[in-house]
């Protein structure tokens, strides 16, 4: 069964946030004050951000944390949703194979 990672979606939604905002990795860097390197590692679901890092980098973008959490629950849910729907196909295969071997 495939795992719903947070920070691949954090991850997701922080780059889509600054991409929309029309800002670089080096701008969110420097108004952030965090290394280039370790926002490009949190946007691609490589590290987990602290909260304070997080708190950093919002306040970069002119972004409520509250905004980024919300798009990160229903990214997860979303996600969630498909795992389950995909699990519950797999189940229904599977029980259609059972039956198809007893006839």
């Amino acid at each position: 069964m495939r795992m719903v990672l947070f920070r691949r979606l954090l991850g997701d939604v922080l780059r889509g946030a600054r991409m929309q905002r029309g800002m670089t990795l080096r701008e969110l860097s420097a108004e952030a004050r965090v290394s280039l390197g370790y926002i490009s590692e949190i946007e691609r679901g490589q590290k987990e951000a602290s909260s304070e890092l997080l708190a950093s980098l919002c306040q970069a973008m002119d972004l409520p944390l509250s905004d980024v959490l919300r798009d990160v629950a229903d990214a997860v849910a979303l996600e969630e949703a498909a795992v389950l729907a995909s699990t519950q196909i797999t189940a229904v295969r599977r029980a259609g194979d059972v039956v198809a071997s007893a006839a």
